[in-house]
């Protein structure tokens, strides 16, 4: 298969601005422990919306490159590899995670990738060539099989939004016992709706927007709420005024995270998954008098994400379902136009409609 792959490709940056750049590069070749993809499917992410192609920053830690491609959800099959590479071969299906560590800290001997610190550390779409083109080099470490039920749409909303928010549920440690409310219905607040409901828990989602609050309504959710100065009052209804189990928090707004520490009961959950904003709250009545543990959650790990493949594929789950927009490669630029909406479930790039 490898000595079939065309020299150039297709591939696309962001440089900025609201802007995305198509150009023609080069088709990698795969170095020692790497694999080279064909790349099938590609999401895109509120990270890559808010720090690339609006500010052009990054406020996570670690620089951004200027001239990589971009992308950081990639899901495709192998049509070459390196030297040294035991574990995948030509036509194997895989889903990506985003980021290679240095291999030697603490965190990533826990598969903590994205907790490295280490100048080493390279996330892909970030630091180095990532998935919005017709070919990506990966190193194998980062790789894991993709299970022939689930789709390669499936597994590129895997590899940052259902990992983001297995992690936060894991973290809660979530099962059937438990009422589970989250709070911000976007991508990541989807996943984390499904994910709580196939550990058997009750769901509550909450929201602004009447798109995504029918989203979370189609997609299972037990109870759908408006965000507004009612819901804690009408959450406790529902609870009959003991409050939730679990809260996660996906919307990263003061006001949402504030309500999360509200609705929470005695002895209660709550994580913050939600990037950026502040909270300011008073501990005495909302966290210490409750007996709350508050959880801060990042992605997940290499582990961690594996078996939440495992999970998908043993439930039947096609993450998916969250998607609403697709996009064929060379439209990256209407599809990114059309997630900045702020209406959209997931936007899909899928190479396959070319």
């Amino acid at each position: 298969m490898s000595g079939l792959l065309p020299k150039k490709m297709v591939g696309m940056k962001l440089p900025g601005g609201a802007k995305v750049e198509s150009g023609e590069y080069d088709v990698p070749l795969p170095g020692p422990g790497q694999v080279l993809l064909k790349m099938k499917a590609a999401g895109l992410c509120g990270s890559d919306l808010k720090y690339i192609y609006h500010e052009h920053t990054d406020k996570t830690g670690g620089a951004r490159y200027d001239n990589v491609i971009a992308g950081h959800e990639p899901s495709g099959q192998v049509v070459s590899v390196g030297e040294g590479v035991c574990d995948f071969k030509e036509g194997d299906r895989v889903v990506v995670y985003h980021i290679q560590g240095c291999g030697y800290c603490d965190e990533c001997r826990k598969g903590f990738f994205i907790n490295c610190q280490n100048p080493e550390r390279r996330a892909y779409g970030w630091q180095r060539d990532g998935a919005l083109a017709e070919y990506m080099v990966a190193d194998a470490g980062t790789c894991i099989h993709l299970p022939d039920f689930l789709t390669y749409e499936d597994g590129a909303m895997i590899a940052c939004g259902f990992g983001t928010a297995y992690q936060g549920l894991l973290r809660a440690a979530v099962s059937g016992r438990d009422r589970v409310l989250v709070m911000g219905l976007g991508p990541v607040g989807q996943a984390a709706i499904i994910l709580a409901k196939a550990m058997g828990a009750y769901t509550i989602g909450v929201d602004i927007s009447e798109e995504r609050m029918e989203m979370a309504g189609n997609i299972g959710a037990d109870a759908v709420l408006t965000g507004n100065a009612q819901v804690v009052t009408r959450v406790m209804e529902l609870t009959g005024g003991k409050g939730v189990e679990v809260a996660v928090d996906c919307s990263g707004s003061s006001t949402g995270r504030h309500q999360c520490l509200e609705v929470a009961g005695m002895w209660g959950n709550v994580v913050f998954l939600g990037e950026q904003g502040t909270v300011t709250f008073e501990p005495s009545p909302l966290l210490l008098h409750k007996n709350l543990t508050l959880h801060g959650s990042w992605v997940t790990s290499i582990g961690n994400m594996e078996r939440l493949v495992e999970l998908l594929d043993r439930k039947k789950i096609h993450p998916g379902q969250i998607i609403t927009h697709r996009f064929p490669l060379r439209e990256t630029e209407e599809a990114f136009r059309v997630f900045a909406t702020g209406k959209t479930g997931k936007v899909c790039v899928n190479m396959e409609m070319e």
